[in-house]
């Protein structure tokens, strides 16, 4: 075993999904506060005054009270080194959210508890169930009046085809939210209100056979119902295998409140206890043991501008095998060139630290200048192998895009650039002519908010955006077979070229793919494009 396997073992890699305002962020901020790295949770919705949320850094995040961007955060807690990829949870900030559960080993679930699974949950679930990752769910939000809990876990199991099995179980809601009942100790474990963003008040645990404490503690009715529930419980629930749950076929749950921080700490260790250190990754030479490999990563996430004082670009990458050393050349496989990691850094938000090492499981942050894209292996010099690509996503809204000020065209190309390399929008030209027209593709319009307002706080540049009918999208997958300048098409097709000058068509009703299919005998399209 090489010498850096304890370090790779103790490394604990997820992602945090949930619908907008489930409280996702509020968690992670609790997480932080465990691992000391804060003193003091905030707010994303708070006051003025107060503070933003950490893993909220983008001016926009902090105006609109949204994640827009994923964020990654690493703290120690118990042992652990935990990285989490915090994502944004709005619908239209999706695409982020893919490629972030592509760097993660598994996920955290967050539901409201008054509202169950909610249209994003459900789009967030398929692709862990695509990629086979392990779930965890926190039921959030007790505090305030919550739905029925058999009807919360029924509709976890129904809407997204995962066995659920909680490993507590609460006592009221809202008002009369007493605390939980921790199925493997058999005892109460008492609500306690922490509203400040401090750790975890006085606890009082009381065994649920010790029907007096019981009763002195939760009240004669609450007291009535827990102990109906529980029998009700362990005959309905599926039982607990650790097996299922890293296959990814069963959602052990647990039920809290991350804004007054009861059942969060309960939540994090049954979660350390049950997830798994980095797991093995798939490359087009075989499978890669993250401890006995030496270094290799992918990139993930590309981020320009993060910080003002820092006008430079990230490239995100999670660290698959080995160690990494900020001394140590390694083989950039897409570019074919061996070079040094410029800055290699740990970013959590917008603060950085300069790292000289790194282990599998780790999320590190490096300085391109313009030469990684997303999807990238990297590994040592006498390597030469490449993980899966991560596929790109067909966007489902399109404009035209004028900068108003014809003299800022070099800021203007450089912004829209940039901001396109970081897959946030995808740029296309007309098929026969240079950047002079520019058309945005996006999954959601909110991008289109983003984008404008990037180029204006970050590259100075005013631009009109002029909504477009299309909203499907087609890659040639045999483009060196067909002539596409002799393409017979519908009325409503539009050629157009990607930044890497890969043809696509554009059109405004899905019954048009077929038809240009029918005209053109051996043309192959394809929904979305692999990397």
């Amino acid at each position: 075993m090489r010498e850096y396997t304890k370090e790779i073992n103790r490394r604990r890699t997820f992602a945090i999904i949930s619908h907008p305002d489930a409280g996702k962020t509020t968690l992670t901020e609790k997480f932080l506060l465990y691992g000391g790295a804060i003193n003091l949770a905030g707010s994303v919705k708070g006051k003025a005054t107060a503070r933003h949320a950490v893993s909220d850094w983008m001016e926009i995040e902090k105006q609109r009270g949204i994640s827009v961007t994923s964020s990654v955060l690493q703290f120690e807690y118990d042992g652990y080194c935990i990285n989490i990829l915090d994502t944004p949870g709005h619908q239209d900030f999706s695409e982020d959210t893919y490629r972030t559960l592509m760097a993660a080993d598994s996920a955290v679930m967050v539901i409201d508890a008054s509202k169950g699974v909610e249209a994003q949950t459900r789009k967030l679930f398929k692709v862990c169930v695509m990629r086979k990752i392990p779930i965890f769910t926190f039921i959030n939000k007790m505090d305030r009046d919550a739905n029925d809990t058999f009807d919360l876990l029924d509709d976890i199991e129904k809407e997204l085809g995962i066995a659920t099995c909680p490993l507590n179980w609460p006592i009221g809601s809202g008002k009369g939210f007493k605390g939980v009942y921790d199925r493997e100790k058999e005892c109460v474990i008492s609500y306690s209100d922490t509203e400040k963003g401090t750790k975890e008040g006085n606890v009082t645990e009381v065994s649920v056979k010790d029907e007096n404490a019981l009763r002195a503690l939760i009240g004669d009715e609450p007291a009535d119902k827990l102990l109906e529930e529980i029998e009700l419980l362990d005959g309905a629930s599926a039982e607990f295998d650790l097996e299922q749950v890293r296959a990814g076929n069963l959602t052990p749950v647990c039920f809290g409140s991350a804004l007054t921080n009861f059942g969060v700490e309960i939540f994090l260790k049954h979660f350390l206890d049950m997830t798994m250190p980095p797991l093995p990754r798939k490359a087009d030479i075989g499978i890669i043991e993250p401890a006995e490999a030496q270094f290799s990563a992918f990139v993930f996430k590309i981020q320009a501008n993060m910080n003002k004082a820092h006008r430079d670009r990230i490239a995100f990458m999670r660290i698959c095998s080995g160690r990494f050393d900020a001394n140590m050349e390694v083989r950039h496989v897409q570019g074919d060139r061996v070079m040094r990691l410029s800055q290699p850094q740990q970013i959590m938000a917008d603060e950085r630290k300069i790292l000289s090492e790194a282990y599998a499981g780790d999320i590190i942050g490096v300085f391109d200048p313009g030469i990684f894209s997303i999807g990238d292996t990297l590994c040592t010099p006498r390597e030469k192998f490449r993980y899966e690509g991560i596929p790109t996503f067909a966007p489902e809204h399109f404009a035209r895009v004028r900068q108003l000020d014809t003299m800022k065209r070099k800021q203007f190309v450089k912004g829209i650039e940039q901001i396109a390399q970081e897959g946030a929008i995808q740029i296309f030209q007309e098929f026969n002519t240079g950047m002079e027209e520019i058309i945005v593709g996006v999954v959601g319009v909110l991008q289109f908010d983003v984008l404008k307002y990037r180029l204006e706080n970050e590259y100075n540049v005013e631009i009109r955006l002029e909504n477009l009918p299309y909203e499907h999208i087609r890659w040639i997958a045999n483009k060196e077979e067909v002539d596409i300048s002799k393409l017979t098409g519908t009325s409503d097709m539009k050629k157009v070229k990607d930044m890497k000058g890969n043809p696509l068509l554009l059109f405004v009703n899905a019954w048009s793919v077929g038809m240009t299919l029918d005209r053109n005998k051996g043309l192959v399209l394809e929904e979305f494009s692999k990397n």
